[in-house]
């Protein structure tokens, strides 16, 4: 696992910001355990069918709290209506832009919807941004991030990148979580200048293998190779995996363990534990926590 202080090239600014998370909240030792609650606009409504008191937003602060993770990661309405009550309490990475799943996705590209001065008023400690890897708007996308980088680099404000890759060329080369493709997502976060980069742990499946570019076509990694695999590709990126849609208690516990044993900073886990009702919800953040900290 990359240590903070390894990362030389950080300016002072964002070396406070990620220590204050990776050190005095959440479970410490290094290491990063962040609440979405991003998948509002991102999937819309249907997210919070499964446990209807998730919709307020009052749900996933407290459980932020109370259960005591590294930070919130949210969109700015939400931020200025719900945060204040938590103000100090808990972290928050505020994404700055995104989209609905309404229109097409085939050429996806996140307009902003806040900006790192933003970011700077509301006392957050990090900024989120979605990239598509692979997106034909990547112009559009490469030329948006540019300047969110600077306006980061001047303020002193961490960029965690949510390098997910999309698009019709990427399905056409395995899907977006073939290892190829978040392989990509790795490296294009760590030469785009993203500071920690959320991925998708990538699968092996034998049917769309065959569909990667060379030489990904013939490997055949364990999923903890795979993992470790990104994680390296990743470089100087501090590395955050997701927890996808909602699973069994067993394979959140053992997807979790892998990420962090393989190298990864952190997780990035939102409907495995705001889809659950609150006890359970509390129970599960409680053995993450647990896990993370004996590693």
């Amino acid at each position: 696992m990359t240590r903070l202080d390894e990362l030389h090239h950080l300016n002072l600014g964002k070396r406070v910001r990620l220590h204050r998370m990776m050190y005095e909240h959440g479970p410490g030792k290094g290491k990063l355990m962040i609440l979405p609650i991003d998948q509002g606009l991102e999937h819309g409504p249907v997210d919070f069918f499964p446990n209807p008191p998730s919709a307020d937003p009052e749900f996933q602060f407290k459980l932020a709290v109370k259960g005591g993770y590294s930070g919130i990661a949210l969109h700015l309405g939400l931020a200025e209506k719900y945060a204040p009550k938590y103000a100090g309490k808990i972290p928050i990475v505020l994404k700055i832009n995104g989209k609905t799943r309404i229109p097409p996705a085939n050429e996806p590209v996140s307009p902003m919807t806040g900006s790192v001065e933003d970011a700077v008023r509301i006392g957050a400690d990090a900024i989120g941004y979605t990239l598509y890897v692979g997106s034909p708007n990547q112009v559009t996308d490469f030329t948006q991030f540019r300047q969110v980088k600077a306006d980061a680099e001047r303020y002193g404000m961490p960029i965690i990148m949510w390098a997910y890759p999309r698009g019709e060329a990427i399905d056409k080369k395995g899907g977006r979580n073939s290892l190829f493709a978040v392989d990509y997502a790795a490296r294009v976060a760590d030469e785009l200048g993203a500071d920690v980069v959320k991925l998708n742990v990538p699968v092996d499946d034998p049917k769309t293998r065959s569909m990667q570019r060379a030489p990904y076509d013939e490997l055949e990694l364990s999923y903890e190779e795979r993992v470790s695999k990104v994680v390296k590709t990743a470089g100087k990126c501090l590395v955050l995996f997701s927890g996808g849609g909602k699973t069994s208690d067993e394979e959140v516990i053992r997807r979790a363990k892998v990420c962090i044993e393989q190298g990864a900073t952190g997780l990035i886990f939102g409907r495995n534990l705001w889809q659950r009702e609150w006890d359970d919800a509390l129970a599960m953040t409680k053995k993450l926590k647990d896990m993370m900290k004996s590693l």
